[in-house]
């Protein structure tokens, strides 16, 4: 038996090739979702690896913010001692400024110079007296400006002549003046010494049975 094939050869040929094409578009797809999904897979890898150094960075960050206020903590109760010294260093100070200052005038006011009245504000110290000459208050601005460890920028404000000294020979003259109080470098540092001093006798007398 003879079997004849009456379809017509191009339509089957046809037919194969548009299977084929078919058949490479399903291929194709099926490799690009494959594709697609490893690509997601590598993405969510990386994500998840990336927000586990975030949160590792994140741990450490606040760990680094906890030492810093402690820092700040120590640097800021350090301040507030080197502040409570420096309190009682310049009260110390200022205690014995009068007893300095009225010693340092006895030595710098020359013969022939007599202080009337003596008043301080601050650092600045105002007085008024009677010298026998000019020259006289000359050498006592000289001294408090060169001799003296406790005195400084003396400024002669105002000298007028007065009356005749006793037994009318010659003539005195009224002045005031201003001078300011500084503090020696030695004394700030001797205060300084004798609260250390102190600091260590307390703590070997808590240490004591």
């Amino acid at each position: 038996m003879i079997l004849i094939n009456l379809l017509p050869h191009r339509e089957e040929k046809r037919q194969r090739r548009k299977a084929a094409y078919f058949t490479g578009l399903a291929l194709g797809a099926v490799a690009g979702l494959l594709v697609a999904g490893l690509w997601y897979g590598v993405l969510e890898q990386m994500k998840s690896a990336q927000m586990e150094r975030n949160a590792f960075l994140g741990a450490e960050i606040k760990k680094l913010e906890a030492e810093i206020k402690d820092i700040a903590n120590l640097r800021a109760e350090i301040d507030a001692l080197k502040a409570r010294q420096k309190a009682v260093e310049d009260l110390q100070t200022n205690r014995n400024i009068p007893v300095h200052l009225l010693n340092e005038l006895v030595k710098q006011t020359p013969e022939g110079v007599y202080l009337n009245s003596i008043r301080q504000t601050g650092r600045v110290v105002a007085m008024t007296g009677v010298a026998q000459s000019n020259e006289r208050v000359s050498e006592f601005l000289r001294n408090t400006l060169y001799n003296s460890p406790w005195l400084e920028r003396p400024e002669l404000v105002e000298i007028t002549a007065g009356g005749a000294a006793a037994g009318g020979r010659s003539r005195t003259y009224n002045f005031s003046m201003r001078v300011s109080i500084k503090v020696p470098q030695a004394a700030p540092a001797a205060v300084a010494a004798a609260a250390s001093g102190a600091a260590v006798v307390r703590a070997a007398a808590a240490k004591a049975p």
